[in-house]
């Protein structure tokens, strides 16, 4: 496994914010990142999925970017996401063409938060199964820092979702 380097950390230190700010916001705490290869934030964005369940932060991100960037450049791109990608963003990751993912949280552990949450119905196919079916390689650097991500999850899905 490759290691985190420390402008992985940094990037995901401004992809928690970001989610903080999708839950200020009123929608789900998930955000996400896309940065390029030279270090720039090429594309943001928060979960949208109140309106549109696959208005997932990755895939609002990945979106952006893929408008503005062929799919060459996005080689070279990472995609920061404060959870791992759910097997339809690691679907969109993939056709991008993104070359790099990583993540704050598991899929297992926001399913153990969640659990049968009418909200976020999560299948159990973690994003590293997704990329294993590709023809082309993904890296991917996950779950990092997971007890930070976890705790803006729990405050929201235990804390602010009780009757």
């Amino acid at each position: 496994m490759t290691m985190p380097t420390p402008q992985d950390h940094d990037f995901l230190t401004y992809v928690f914010a970001l989610a903080q700010r999708s839950r200020d916001a009123g929608h789900h705490p998930f955000a996400a990142i896309v940065v390029g290869a030279d270090g720039r934030v090429i594309a943001e964005a928060m979960n949208a999925s109140s309106l549109d369940r696959t208005a997932h932060a990755e895939m609002n991100a990945l979106r952006q970017a893929s408008q503005r960037h062929p799919p060459h450049e996005l080689a070279g791109a990472t995609l920061y996401s404060n959870a791992e990608p759910c097997a339809m963003c690691a679907g969109g990751a993939y056709w991008s063409g993104v070359g790099r993912v990583v993540y704050g949280m598991s899929e297992t552990s926001l399913l153990a938060l969640t659990g049968s949450d009418p909200e976020n119905p999560t299948l159990s196919l973690p994003c590293r199964q997704v990329f294993a079916a590709g023809q082309r390689a993904t890296e991917v650097i996950g779950p990092l820092r997971e007890e930070e991500a976890l705790s803006a999850q729990e405050n929201f899905w235990v804390q602010d979702r009780q009757p």
